[in-house]
């Protein structure tokens, strides 16, 4: 009998010891607003504030966000952490959550980074990807399935909202961390037929679709628009630097975002 009890009573205490707080969404009755948020690498490394969303429009109308200062002096790696042992709580990486999304609003291009941190320091390193809006939200998705299966419990989450240096300060809001996949209406949904193409290239791009494209537009990575073509399939790269753009197209109402790279 008393086996028996304290089997069961270890079987309870894994099951509550891995319990993921999320998502992290920021609100009152939610997850994130009350946690223990510490900033690092970012000079005189400014609180994170939660604060009402500065824009409640498009994949995210709820009413509060996680607000983070990056500072021009601040490391290109400045970022912000959930307490360990508390906060995120602890949890393995799964199929159920190993696709790690969050929501950005942001007035340039940049990379974000996530990583995942057990109680022993050891991480998985941090996961980048670069949003291609700026002054709207846009849901960017983390792919951790390699980490599945590896043994490791993990209690705290990691987020570096601008990971790159900076020319000025600048301020990201972000929220729904380890949320659900988040669709817009049709009008404003990209079109999956645009093919572009050589890419990477050293010049001439194609842009071919199935649907009229009416504009096509590219942004350098800090969101400056550097030119328009209409009625046309073809942009020239050749003159301007290596790296990575953004190409925008324009079939009526629709927008499509697309990274090409210029080597």
């Amino acid at each position: 009998m008393k086996k028996k009890y304290f089997t069961g009573l270890f079987l309870m205490m894994t099951s509550i010891a891995l319990t993921q707080n999320v998502p992290v969404d920021f609100e009152t009755v939610g997850h994130g607003a009350s946690w223990s948020w510490s900033v690092f690498e970012n000079t005189t490394n400014p609180a994170l504030q939660i604060v009402v969303n500065p824009n409640p429009s498009g994949i995210n109308t709820s009413p509060t966000v996680a607000k983070f200062v990056a500072l021009q002096t601040g490391n290109p790696w400045a970022g912000c952490e959930t307490m360990h042992g508390s906060d995120i709580g602890t949890f393995t990486i799964t199929a159920s959550n190993a696709i790690i999304r969050i929501m950005v609003y942001k007035t340039k291009i940049s990379d974000v980074g996530i990583k995942l941190v057990t109680n022993s320091a050891w991480s998985t390193g941090e996961i980048k990807v670069a949003n291609t809006l700026i002054n709207q939200w846009e849901q960017l998705t983390f792919d951790f399935t390699s980490h599945i299966g590896n043994g490791r419990t993990y209690d705290q989450l990691v987020v570096f909202p601008d990971f790159v240096a900076r020319a000025a300060d600048d301020t990201i809001y972000f929220d729904n961390v380890f949320g659900q996949a988040a669709y817009l209406s049709t009008p404003e949904l990209s079109i999956d037929d645009v093919s572009i193409y050589p890419n990477p290239t050293n010049g001439l791009v194609k842009i071919e679709s199935e649907t009229f494209i009416n504009e096509i537009e590219l942004y350098n990575m800090e969101g400056k628009l550097l030119f328009t073509e209409r009625n046309s399939s073809t942009i020239d790269l050749s003159s301007f630097d290596n790296g990575v753009y953004i190409i925008r197209t324009r079939q009526n109402d629709i927008v499509s975002n697309h990274r090409v790279i210029k080597n």
